[in-house]
């Protein structure tokens, strides 16, 4: 069960290659021809899935661009001149959204595997250090914190079908909270 895009890819080609494109028969064209476009689709995916975000900025950066230029071009009436507010509005947020989006999505990642790696060192310390009382405690805070993310990575998970009750789980759009808002 591994929740990384990325690795998932890489575990789906592997079946199709090894697995599924064996045990088609060789004669059926259709069917090759449909394992091999699958196969490319997701090689293709999987090049691209790390410049996504990076791609989608570069296209904002670029429409902003794009925006300024057009209201120092643009003239006409009224309509024009509405047209124009609508086309600042749109600038604006999307100068506002550029400017929030100023992490790579590697370094976030980056981010998450440097603090669990920090959090299971503190944790190891407290227990080779510490009093029953402070081992108690850290005994606690973990417990809640991997009960949250495990609830997280089920409710992902969940439309593999491995949630025996999957109406149990909380859709994962309810559980993660807006990027903008406060950290909790």
């Amino acid at each position: 069960m591994e929740m990384r895009p990325d690795l998932q890819i890489k575990t789906v080609i592997k079946a199709m290659t090894e697995d599924v494109i064996p045990a088609l028969d060789p004669d059926n064209q259709l069917a090759q021809q449909a394992a091999q476009l699958t196969i490319g689709t997701l090689t293709l995916i999987a090049q691209h899935l790390p410049l996504e975000y990076r791609f989608d900025c570069d296209e904002l950066r670029r429409l902003i661009e794009f925006a300024e230029q057009l209201k120092r071009d643009a003239g006409g009436g009224a309509g024009t001149a509405l047209a124009l507010a609508e086309l600042t509005a749109a600038a604006e947020t999307g100068a506002d959204v550029i400017d929030r989006a100023r992490a790579e999505p590697s370094e976030l990642l980056d981010a998450i595997r440097l603090l669990r790696a920090a959090g299971s060192r503190t944790v190891a310390a407290v227990f080779s250090e510490s009093d029953e009382t402070t081992r108690k405690a850290v005994q606690a805070t973990v417990l809640a914190s991997s009960k949250e993310q495990l609830l997280r990575d089920r409710a992902w998970l969940i439309i593999q079908g491995w949630e025996p009750n999957p109406e149990s789980v909380p859709r994962i759009e309810e559980l993660l909270p807006p990027v903008s808002g406060p950290v909790r």
